[in-house]
């Protein structure tokens, strides 16, 4: 049974046995807190899980330092999904069985979800580090479920709107990496908002992140009568870097977008000197973040880790602690359904990273403001930032336009 759980448990037991209710008060009995991590430490989630990770822990020392939690210590459980849904399972379950207060699970729903269910199952808070599909939620995982990153229908209607109004892109092509839900989000945002500023999808093509080779869809884009403003690429690495190798190498130099998984400058080798490729970030990791206290943060990555942050990636890490603790902090505990309660009175609540707003319809963004950052001769740098006109609707969250 989760520590979520027992305080009800706990209760019982006080009356039976003659004490005060008021002397079991679940979780806030232990001499700490825990946080129970389970998350990729190996496997191909670990680019996204670790410096997520890394940040949420920066955020724990921060409070340990200034005297903890509800006065007491944040301690730390780990367990290893492998980047492997069966392992997944078990990680959650290995964390809680080590006494975790809320269970933290990794980026991707897909791969975060089995964990996740787990905490569900106990009774216990999850927070996905940085999952950014609505399932990844009340929707798919229950009402203890939630995700510090913002969803990513929002980077593809932000890709929309900016791309229009700012580098006048009028026609479109869709290009979706159909293998996860997050790619498919990115573009169900896209396809919504363009049409709606006035842009025009002239084409849509699917393909796998696995696939050696697009040339098929390569050879569609060619065909168009006219070479679209922008191709509207929705995928991740190491897929997503091939993709893009493969678009230039064909000679199509239209402006290309995609979702915040393609931040970073760790895959920019594959395709030198590569320029007018644009995504949505949640801060900069590359020195020229318009808030210097996204840089100060930047610093103290490296000065705990070795290096900067890999990718934006990292900060909705931070976030989820620094959201969950002032639940927590306003709870006066941290009994699951006390806290749930808290965050979702949350309305756009500072962070280092962004306002955060949580309700009992939605744990997650459909709105924010992001930075926004392009690759110009094999380097990115901070260039704008934009916030949509209106927070992408429910019904395009779980499926889309239907056309």
């Amino acid at each position: 049974m989760g520590r979520g759980k027992t305080w009800t448990a706990a209760l019982a037991l006080a009356v039976a046995v003659g004490l005060p209710a008021g002397a079991w008060a679940g979780n806030d009995t232990d001499d700490d807190i825990i946080v129970g991590f389970a998350t990729g430490k190996s496997g191909i989630l670990q680019a996204y899980d670790q410096p997520a990770e890394h940040a949420a822990k920066i955020r724990i020392e921060e409070i340990n330092a200034a005297g903890g939690l509800l006065g007491k210590q944040i301690q730390i459980v780990d367990s290893d999904t492998k980047s492997d849904r069966n392992e997944g399972v078990k990680a959650g379950q290995a964390v809680v069985d080590e006494g975790a207060d809320i269970v933290v699970v990794t980026c991707d729903y897909d791969y975060g979800a089995p964990a996740a269910g787990v905490a569900q199952d106990e009774g216990l808070i999850s927070f996905f580090l940085c999952a950014e599909d609505v399932k990844a939620g009340i929707e798919g995982i229950g009402p203890y479920s939630f995700s510090a990153s913002v969803l990513a229908a929002v980077q593809g209607a932000t890709m929309a709107e900016w791309a229009y109004n700012k580098r006048d892109v009028k026609t479109g092509y869709v290009l979706v990496d159909t293998s996860v839900e997050y790619s498919k989000s990115v573009c169900y945002g896209f396809e919504w908002m363009f049409p709606k500023v006035g842009g025009k999808i002239v084409g849509k093509d699917g393909f796998q992140n696995a696939d050696p080779s697009i040339a098929s869809q390569i050879t569609r884009i060619k065909s168009l009568p006219e070479v679209p403003d922008a191709i509207m690429l929705c995928t991740y690495n190491p897929g997503g870097a091939s993709a893009v190798k493969q678009l230039r190498a064909a000679g199509i130099d239209s402006l290309i977008l995609n979702g915040s998984s393609l931040d970073g400058s760790y895959w920019l080798a594959a395709v030198p000197g590569l320029s007018d490729f644009v995504v949505p970030v949640q801060g900069s990791i590359y020195g020229d973040d318009p808030d210097p206290k996204v840089e100060a943060f930047n610093k103290k990555f490296e000065a705990k880790y070795g290096a900067r942050p890999g990718s934006q990636y990292a900060y909705p890490g931070y976030v989820l602690i620094d959201v969950w603790a002032k639940a927590v902090e306003r709870a006066g505990t941290t009994e699951t359904e006390a806290v749930v309660a808290e965050l979702e009175k949350m309305r756009e609540e500072p962070t280092l990273f962004g306002p955060r707003t949580f309700t009992d319809k939605l744990h997650h963004q459909n709105i924010t403001t992001y930075k926004i950052v392009e690759a110009t001769d094999g380097k990115f740098g901070y260039v704008d930032e934009w916030t949509i006109s209106e927070p992408v609707p429910m019904e395009i969250l779980f499926g889309g336009v239907q056309n």
